[in-house]
């Protein structure tokens, strides 16, 4: 329900944040548009109306707002975290929709990277309304952090996520591997999995591990729409694997390129992978620059032998090292187990 502040003024910069909360409403879903917010403002500076958008189809932010507030739109301010669309999509252009309502000023945070529904500030100049860019807008790019950027590479934002041992190791020699991390860590990466909208993994783990590449496991994750399970690699599968039951879409991709593979779920409005596979897909994918973001769990625990986190990456000398940055570590404890360190890295 939208918050009546009519009697409240406020700053531009107040205004603005308040849009930034109503973007990242919990009822919004992540993918595959971005969550926006918009608040129309009086020349006094109260609240006339607010609107978000709330997924595809739905209206956008400034015409949700732009619908509430009718004939009080004219003459009236526009804050909204992300520039007004220039484009007719599903709906019709936000730019638009903004001259058409008689808007004096609009403001917005974050330019759009979106090639084909930028242009929207240029737009409301030419029809005469000031525009001004740049309000709070890393705190609005954080609300879409992973689409952002997945807009700005024209393909899906990976993250990788594995468990390792303090010498590199994702499984013993045996082959076995539960459990290198702990219960919480696995709780996490369910959390982390509920933020993506698909969870790949190659041919042989399904074969080896059959997973069920599920968000699961906590009561209050997001399990009603589950991500799309990936699975790539040409090796054949048991036709009884997990990631076949009805739990969950699955989409079997025989080939060995990840770019074609990120090439295929971009077409598919999908934005956000975690790549959950083993050595061999992880190398593929990080030898070939398309790795975003690195998610690692490690236990104290060593096994001097059994397989690596991943596989050859073609490197033979230190200068050549991938170096991602790292922007986040955190203890993961669990009850009656050792504790794991969580690592979260950019590569970019």
């Amino acid at each position: 329900m939208l918050i009546a502040r009519s009697a409240v003024r406020l700053t531009h910069a107040q205004a603005m944040r308040r849009a930034i909360e109503l973007a990242a409403s919990p009822d919004v879903p992540l993918w595959p548009n971005p969550r926006v917010g918009c608040v129309l403002l009086s020349k006094r500076g109260t609240v006339i109306a607010e609107g978000y958008h709330r997924g595809a189809g739905t209206p956008h932010a400034e015409a949700d707002a732009l619908n509430q507030a009718g004939e009080r739109a004219r003459g009236a301010i526009a804050i909204v975290t992300l520039e007004p669309c220039n484009h007719t999509g599903r709906t019709g252009p936000c730019a638009q929709r903004l001259i058409d309502a008689g808007v004096s000023r609009v403001l917005y945070a974050q330019s759009d990277p979106n090639p084909i529904a930028s242009g929207g500030a240029e737009t409301l100049r030419a029809a005469g309304i000031e525009v001004e860019s740049g309000l709070l807008a890393e705190e609005s790019r954080a609300v879409n952090r992973v689409w952002s950027r997945a807009t700005e590479l024209q393909r899906p934002y990976v993250t990788w996520k594995f468990a390792t041992t303090l010498d590199g190791r994702s499984a013993a020699a045996d082959g076995t591997s539960r459990w290198i991390s702990n219960a919480a860590a696995r709780r996490d990466t369910h959390v982390r999995r509920a933020e993506c909208d698909v969870i790949m993994v190659g041919t042989n783990t399904v074969a080896v591990d059959d997973p069920s590449l599920t968000v699961r496991d906590a009561d209050d994750l997001p399990a009603a729409v589950q991500p799309l399970r990936v699975v790539v690699g040409e090796r054949a599968l048991p036709v009884h694997a997990k990631v076949f039951d009805d739990a969950a879409p699955t989409l079997v991709m025989a080939t060995h390129d990840p770019a074609m593979v990120l090439e295929h779920l971009w077409r598919m409005e999908k934005r956000h992978v975690f790549l959950e596979g083993g050595p061999t897909l992880a190398a593929a994918f990080a030898a070939a620059g398309l790795i975003d973001e690195i998610v690692t769990y490690v236990a104290p625990m060593l096994l001097g032998a059994g397989r690596n986190a991943v596989a050859d990456l073609g490197i033979s000398t230190i200068a050549d090292a991938l170096r991602p940055t790292v922007v986040d570590i955190a203890i993961i404890e669990s009850a009656d187990e050792q504790p794991c360190v969580r690592l979260v890295m950019e590569t970019s």
